[in-house]
């Protein structure tokens, strides 16, 4: 049986064993090669203060390597008695280099090697999550200028309310998404601190180079105060929760948009044959499946940052076991938010519009607003326009015309998509990915 990292001359019980270690084998394996990068960090710059032999740390560094191309493609494996990841890197290595193996976790605890663990593998999900926004963006924004003039109903209570158009409808939620880039990039710069160091949550004697490991694996800055970085450990996640639940949000609207407009009651757009379900029963049913499905995962998705806080909301300062519980429900999250982001690219890219949807005369009084204006520009005060189209209504002398004159930014006339788009750019800008991937890949090729 593998001797764990705290183990002694007692075995623990094998019931406490199995309780404590939870999931932690099986969730370990998200933060492999990140663990492996952060390590290649932490030996360079053991060697550096002279707690690693030279001749040491080339070996080291050529196996974490190994370690790190073996997880990212998969084929990392967390062996049956040993305790995590951490363990099994661990005894990798010395299995490989003997005593060098022992060496590498001079200066440092589990503690805050898996913060440092979680804030690596978080920014690089968070970069990825970021790409695929953009790409939902831009097809909502090539949507929303080919329909510009195509006009849909507006409405309110759901009651039909004033003219608005797919160059809308679409240009919505892709706005939207730029304030939820705006939130995701202050949640990657508070992950993007370097913990490590902190050891167990306040330092170590050792003379150790934080700034080194700092600019080694690229993060903006440290996580200064050794106590505040341990402290760190459950807020980060609960910042991030928060920034996956704000696109999450994005997406169960439009989501829940999508079914409505799909559906033969409103008949606003149509999905691809190849895009819906059918019915056990009922032969003619086309479902919107993947929309239902979305708006399930992204509610659940809203959900998580009251789960994390709730997990460690009464915690005071220091590590407790608790928070090994973040793991289950935080590093799941990012797939499911990543493959809700694919399925609503898809589904908004291939999407078919309705361009006579007006034509039913039903959406009549949807123009009473635009002849108010009408009158109202003419000379007529406000509120007697206002009462005279509403008298008209009311005795069904009403005939709109179907004319549009909105040219204000952000209107029908007028989308401002140029600069929304420019704005989603700027965003993405401020995160420097760059940055993060230079250093990471430099110290990969340090061998």
């Amino acid at each position: 049986m593998a001797q764990k990292l705290w183990e002694k001359n007692v075995q623990v019980n094998r019931m406490v064993e199995q309780f404590t270690v939870g999931k932690d084998r099986e969730l370990d394996i998200y933060l492999a090669k990140h663990d492996a990068l952060g390590s290649m960090a932490h030996i360079t710059m053991l060697e550096s203060v002279g707690l690693l032999a030279d001749e040491e740390l080339k070996p080291l560094l050529s196996a974490l390597k190994e370690i790190y191309t073996q997880a990212d493609n998969r084929a990392f494996v967390i062996e049956e008695d040993v305790e995590d990841v951490h363990s099994q890197i661990e005894l990798m290595l010395t299995r490989q280099l003997g005593d060098s193996g022992k060496k590498i976790h001079s200066g440092r605890s589990r503690n805050d090697q898996v913060l440092l663990d979680l804030k690596l593998f978080t920014r690089a999900q968070i970069q990825e999550l970021v790409m695929l926004t953009s790409k939902l963006f831009d097809v909502l924004i090539t949507q929303s200028n080919q329909y510009k003039e195509t006009l849909l109903p507006g409405y309110t209570h759901l009651q039909i309310a004033m003219p608005s158009s797919f160059g809308l409808w679409f240009g919505a939620y892709a706005e939207s998404l730029t304030d939820d880039l705006l939130l995701m990039q202050a949640a990657y710069k508070i992950c993007n601190r370097n913990p490590l160091g902190s050891a167990a949550g306040y330092g170590s004697s050792f003379p150790l180079n934080r700034t080194m490991t700092t600019n080694l694996l690229g993060f903006d800055s440290l996580n200064y105060n050794v106590v505040y970085a341990q402290m760190g450990r459950g807020k980060m996640e609960r910042t991030v929760a928060f920034a996956l639940a704000g696109i999450a949000a994005t997406l169960a609207k439009l989501a829940m948009d999508a079914c409505l407009f799909n559906s033969q009651n409103f008949a606003f757009i149509t999905l691809p044959d190849q895009y819906t379900t059918g019915s056990s029963i009922m032969p003619h049913k086309k479902n919107p499946d993947v929309f239902e499905l979305t708006r399930a995962k992204c509610n659940k998705i809203q959900g998580l940052p009251q789960q994390i806080m709730l997990i460690s909301n009464n915690l005071p300062s220091g590590y407790f076991r608790d928070l090994q519980i973040i793991k289950e429900i935080f590093l799941p999250s990012f797939d499911e938010l990543k493959d809700c982001l694919r399925m609503v690219t898809q589904m908004m890219r291939e999407v078919k519009i309705n361009e006579h949807i007006l034509d039913d005369e039903k959406y009549a009084l949807l123009f009473s607003v635009e002849e108010v204006n009408r009158r109202t520009l003419g000379g007529v005060p406000f509120r007697d326009a206002y009462k005279q189209v509403g008298l008209e209504i009311e005795a069904g002398k009403f005939s709109p015309g179907q004319t549009v004159c909105h040219t204000h930014e952000g209107s029908i006339g007028n989308l401002c998509n140029e600069q929304i788009t420019c704005l989603k750019q700027e965003i993405i800008d401020g995160f420097a990915f760059e940055k993060v991937n230079h250093a990471e890949q430099k110290l990969l090729n340090s061998i």
